[in-house]
């Protein structure tokens, strides 16, 4: 039931891929009620259905709306789905490098609104800082999920070990001296 934009987002968490994505906007829920997961408010459940190229659903995975899809086990079932479209995907780059620890480091994703307007906010400010990837450092995003109850909320912050999860701007300006 996500908007064009929003799937447009998640897409780009996955590296840019390709494969075409249904909006059920409008009419609002129709495949998700087909689909089952349409909940009594109007609202549906977190549902990633694969579909191969002759209409045979390869794979479900349903869960609360709160909860955000592994990728790397979507990329590895959209591989296994449909290897020859997989060859010519872009893939993640996983990086083992060591976290960056001290100072301010943003927990980030290139596509993510709130992370773009937290890099403006401490920009305006004078603060420097480091940003991590989460969708290319695989030890960042455990790292945020560890902080985010299972979640991977970005922008997380370690601001010389406190943790903020989510942009809150009077929370930074709280921790970085009331700026």
């Amino acid at each position: 039931m996500d908007s064009v934009p929003c799937l447009k987002a998640w897409a780009d968490s996955l590296g840019g891929i390709s494969y075409p994505l249904l909006s059920d906007f409008y009419p609002h829920g129709k495949v998700a009620e087909q689909y089952g997961v349409l909940r009594a408010d109007g609202t549906s459940e977190r549902a990633l259905f694969v579909i191969d190229r002759e209409g045979i659903i390869r794979y479900i995975d349903i869960h609360d709306i709160d909860q955000q899809p592994d990728n790397e086990e979507l990329r590895a079932i959209l591989r296994q789905v449909d290897p020859e479209a997989a060859a010519n995907e872009p893939h993640a780059l996983v990086e083992d490098e060591p976290l960056p620890h001290g100072g301010i480091v943003m927990y980030c994703t290139p596509w993510c609104d709130d992370c773009k307007q937290a890099r403006q906010w401490l920009m305006q400010r004078g603060f420097k800082f480091v940003e991590v990837d989460i969708s290319r450092n695989r030890k960042a995003a455990e790292q945020v999920r560890r902080w985010a109850n299972g979640n991977l909320t970005t922008p997380t912050f370690d601001i010389n070990g406190t943790v903020i999860v989510d942009f809150q701007p009077d929370k930074l300006a709280e921790v970085l001296g009331g700026c």
